[in-house]
């Protein structure tokens, strides 16, 4: 979601600082290796830094004519984040895009162990009856597109830059969101 379908707007490394992690340190397998009172102080000041930055979100240029677009054609679309659900509605609330996606098939922290573990992309397999074969994650960071590799299904890595730094993982490379029109 943040950096594919909303403009990105995290600055991991400011956000680490606050929670005074390492510079580089995965955030919430950082919070996770906390004793339980640090962690606990940890995730609530993260919440209050995701919720404001939800609060400001705005979308990719393409993202809503290619959601409208996708489910014109019959395609479910879901969300799989790395955020809470309760940041995850209030980012697509304030980017526009909440009405693409049914509540069920938004999956963050609160659900499913975080990317690059495959097991959101699997909840939602189950949920959509959907086949691997036909279902695609879309994601501009390793741990997306890593976390459909892991789950077997087909991956697209969106990387504006043109730099596509995981190759490794993605089965497809798009530059531009309305890219994935031709691609399925």
């Amino acid at each position: 979601m943040d950096g594919t379908l909303t403009l990105p707007a995290h600055n991991f490394a400011a956000i680490r600082k606050q929670l005074g992690l390492e510079p580089g340190e995965p955030i919430l397998e950082a919070i996770a290796k906390m004793p339980t009172a640090a962690a606990q102080r940890a995730t609530g000041l993260l919440h209050d830094i995701e919720m404001e930055l939800a609060y400001k979100a705005r979308p990719q240029p393409e993202a809503a004519a290619l959601l409208q677009s996708l489910l014109a054609r019959g395609k479910k679309l879901g969300i799989l984040t790395r955020n809470g659900e309760e940041i995850t509605h209030a980012t697509l609330k304030a980017a526009g895009l909440s009405t693409f996606f049914e509540k069920d098939s938004i999956i963050g922290r609160d659900t499913c162990a975080p990317k690059p573990s495959p097991d959101g992309v699997l909840h939602l397999l189950s949920f959509w009856n959907a086949a691997r074969s036909e279902t695609v994650i879309v994601g501009d960071y390793r741990w997306d597109i890593e976390a459909g590799f892991n789950a077997g299904i087909n991956t697209v890595h969106y990387d504006q830059s043109g730099l596509f730094p995981w190759p490794e993982f993605a089965r497809h490379k798009i530059s531009e969101l309305k890219q994935l029109q031709t691609l399925f």
